[in-house]
């Protein structure tokens, strides 16, 4: 990665641009009629994303885009032609057409019997023919039917059961994959970054079910669209709210509750949806410290609890023009205080957007967003007269426009740009005492503008073949430093035979922004930090092959292979000082990674039985040789003494079985099992003494006990695995639906170890001997009731 101009890249950008337009337009002479329009649920008129639209008699088919809205180029035979409208879950809808023109048509699918689902099933036919691998759809029907830790359906722990993405801890929503860091996951809720997406120290994410109608996780084969980060992409589509009719959404859990509602505001035209949700632990906790209040011997309990809170308004201002505005604002609370000493830790996220969509032609599509991002901790402190208040800030602005044209049924080209103005307040801290004796201030304020533009093509090469091609370039601008380069993505797909595809991809990421963390955990007081003068964006290459074969009625099998490089990724000097330091970036140290692997996964889709069965076998290594920033050498920049080591998340194996069954309309189970080889630590190989400088002129010095370590992250700890059993019975009352989810976690009492720390032996004369190794393990088995409901 070097510093650049941006105008070279500028001009071969817009040379590229030119090219879809000069192919495509060698179809321009075909007589052909545009059929086009929205797919819509038609109980909610919610737009359905992903739906096939295909004339099965003349091989021709598309896909709806993130707004439900499609476009196919229908050839004029004179007769006429049956459009078929397939999406899992719904009744297929079949239309006999004989165009002699341009035409808009909009579907109504309504929401198939259960007969109906166990016979459609998922499409797979969309993943053999699509050029896209290495992704990941998870539907919300399956998600809410897992067993969940504590009843909580999570989204991103769903998709911790595919093959390549792992957590990071016992319990934890974070995630990993194939070999990235925390940090290099790109989460999008409604295109806006959600910076962290995780509650209570990564155990829950910040996405509330009721409210998200899509998510889509990219491993690899990156589309251009996308950037900013190394590893992967999560997508999360928000509903738009019911158009027809007031409905709602809700559940009583263990630990938390939630509530939804959506309903017209002009009904077919304009509507809205809400959501809420909040654990109530500290109402607990706050009765019965009260109830103790006095009492002296009494030690008070933290009160601790969070809440999410989304909302999405959307209005079809003309047939051809549609507004959206969404928001979605979470927080934790963390608060101890006794007489004498008050603690108050809160974190949290804010996002804001505006997105219009414009339809110019029934072949060019326009998406334009303004949006707002902000994530922030504070830690205030209070005792007696002195006080110690801790935070820091990362805020973005950003403007992103988006076309997709569709010239003809071999092209579906996507291009645009964007550009995002960056903040952030990094360790401030605010110390002093009321009686002003003294006070102290410390922190920095950085700003960075990042821009971005692209161009790729979709083309159907011949009836086999279908390739992606796309160019990104990107730059970012900070410290009067300029980065930016050009990220090429390709990916490909060969049919070998109806149900047989071969599949490669290609991808160049560049990522400009980084996470400070001193633990294997995503936590909150993690902090985000712009490359500048002295730490250089963050790049990597991946290559990935695979096949996809589609055996019998609704099973699918894929092998997929990869490997990645990466270059100047960061860690931390020994001993580094994370906090309260105004020249952070000294205590960088920067190296080089590669991961690779095999992830195998086959899925049933259809009938009773569904489900899949996931195993990775996967390679991580990370080299930090004494490299600096400036290019030179020095030992002080070295970890493990410049050899490679794997990071604590890097895992051998990964076996995920999932199963559901769906015995009728009313009762349903579920089963999940994992196991994953155990987090690569650090532990001592032994101890000793060590009677410091002083101990020649005064032999009476008492010695200190150092731990003895030999080489990063060598040893392992103990596999973690465990089941989760779910059973779910449906109830139909009169005003909707209703269902009690019974679940057990752990089901068999696994002790998983969450850390590894060492106990002091001592003889009968507290004489130091020894020290023995303990885990600690979080969760053993955990039942749960949780009553969900739908008006």
């Amino acid at each position: 990665m070097i510093q650049v101009s941006i105008l070279p890249r500028l001009r071969l950008l817009l040379l590229l641009l030119l090219l879809p337009l000069l192919i495509a337009g060698q179809s321009w002479g075909q007589s052909s009629y545009t059929l086009s329009g929205v797919v819509r649920a038609s109980e909610s008129g919610e737009t359905l994303i992903g739906a096939t639209v295909g004339a099965p008699d003349l091989k021709i088919g598309t896909y709806t885009n993130d707004y439900g809205f499609y476009t196919l180029s229908v050839p004029a035979t004179g007769d006429s032609v049956e459009i078929r409208y397939v999406y899992a879950g719904y009744t297929t809808e079949v239309r006999r057409l004989l165009l002699t023109e341009d035409l808009t048509l909009d579907v109504d699918m309504g929401v198939a019997s259960l007969e109906e689902v166990l016979i459609e099933g998922n499409s797979v036919q969309e993943q053999l023919q699509s050029t896209e691998m290495s992704v990941e759809r998870l539907t919300m029907a399956d998600a809410k039917i897992l067993p969940a830790l504590f009843g909580e359906v999570d989204i991103i722990k769903t998709l911790q059961l595919k093959p390549g993405v792992s957590s990071g801890s016992e319990g934890s929503s974070g995630i990993f994959v194939r070999g990235g860091g925390p940090d290099q996951n790109l989460v999008l809720l409604d295109n806006t970054l959600v910076y962290n997406p995780s509650h209570l120290f990564g155990f829950f994410s910040t996405f509330n079910s009721d409210a998200v109608k899509d998510v889509k996780l990219y491993k690899g084969g990156f589309p251009s669209q996308y950037g900013g980060r190394l590893s992967s992409v999560i997508d999360v589509k928000m509903n738009e709210g019911n158009k027809k009719k007031l409905s709602g959404a809700g559940g009583l859990g263990l630990i938390a509750s939630r509530l939804t509602l959506e309903g017209p505001i002009v009904k077919d035209k304009a509507s809205f949806m809400i959501s809420g949700r909040r654990t109530y632990a500290d109402l607990i906790t706050s009765i019965i410290n009260e109830t103790q209040t006095d009492n002296p011997d009494w030690n008070p309990i933290p009160d601790y609890f969070f809440y999410d809170f989304n909302a999405k308004l959307n209005w079809e201002i003309t047939p051809k023009d549609q507004l959206y505005l969404s928001g979605y604002f979470g927080r934790d609370k963390f608060k101890f205080d006794d007489s004498s000493f008050d603690f108050n830790f809160n974190w949290g996220n804010s996002n804001a957007a505006l997105r219009w969509n414009h339809l110019f032609t029934p072949k060019l599509f326009l998406n334009t967003s303004l949006s707002f991002t902000d994530y922030q901790y504070t830690i205030e402190n209070q005792f007696d007269i002195f006080s110690f208040n801790l935070g820091s800030r990362i805020s973005d602005l950003s403007l992103r426009t988006d076309f997709s044209w569709t010239p003809n049924n071999r092209h579906a080209v996507r291009f645009g740009a964007s550009g995002t103005y960056h903040r952030f307040i990094v360790g401030r801290l605010d110390a002093g005492a009321s009686d002003e004796s003294f006070s102290f201030e410390s922190g920095d304020t950085y700003y960075g503008t990042e821009l971005g533009a692209y161009i790729s093509d979709d083309y159907d090469v011949t009836e086999r073949l279908r390739i992606n091609a796309g160019l990104r370039v990107s730059g970012f601008l900070s410290d009067s430093t300029l980065y930016g380069g050009l990220e090429p993505r390709f990916s490909a797909r060969f049919a070998l035979s109806e149900n047989i595809s071969l599949k490669a991809s290609y991808a160049r990421m560049i990522q400009y922004l980084h996470l400070v963390a001193n633990s294997g955990a995503s936590l909150p007081t993690d902090i985000w930090y712009p490359s500048n003068r002295n730490v250089r964006p963050q790049g990597s290459h991946q290559v990935a092959g695979g096949i996809t074969i589609g055996i019998g009625d609704g099973w699918i099998i894929t092998n997929e292979i990869y490997y990645k490089w990466l270059q100047n990724q960061i860690d931390f000097r020994d001993a580094a000082n994370l906090f309260v330091n105004d020249n952070l970036d000294r205590e960088f140290v920067f190296g080089k990674g590669w991961a690779y692997g095999n992830e195998f996964y086959i899925e049933k889709t259809k009938g009773k039985l569904t489900g899949w069965i996931g195993y990775t076998l996967a390679w991580s290594w990370r080299q930090f040789e004494g490299v600096t920033a400036t290019g030179d050498f020095s030992v002080d920049d070295q970890i493990n003494g410049g050899e490679p080591f794997h990071p604590r998340n890097d895992k051998r194996h990964d076996i995920t079985v999932v199963g559901i069954y769906q015995f009728n309309k009313r009762w349903s189970v579920s089963a999940a099992w994992e196991y994953r080889t155990g987090n690569a630590v650090t532990l001592p190989v032994g101890r000793f003494f060590s009677f410091g400088p002083d101990f020649i002129t005064n032999p009476g010095t008492i010695p200190t006990l150092v731990p003895d370590f030999v080489a990063r992250n060598s040893f392992r700890m103990p596999a973690y695995h465990k089941l989760d059993l779910g059973v779910v019975f449906k109830m139909f009352p009169k005003w909707g639906e209703s269902d009690l989810t019974l679940s057990a976690y752990n089901a068999y009492n696994r002790r998983n170890p969450y850390f590894i720390f060492f106990e002091p032996i001592q003889d009968v004369n507290d004489v130091f001997t020894g020290a023995q190794a303990q885990q600690v393990a979080l969760f053993p088995i955990i039942p749960s009731l949780t009553y969900n409901f739908r008006f």
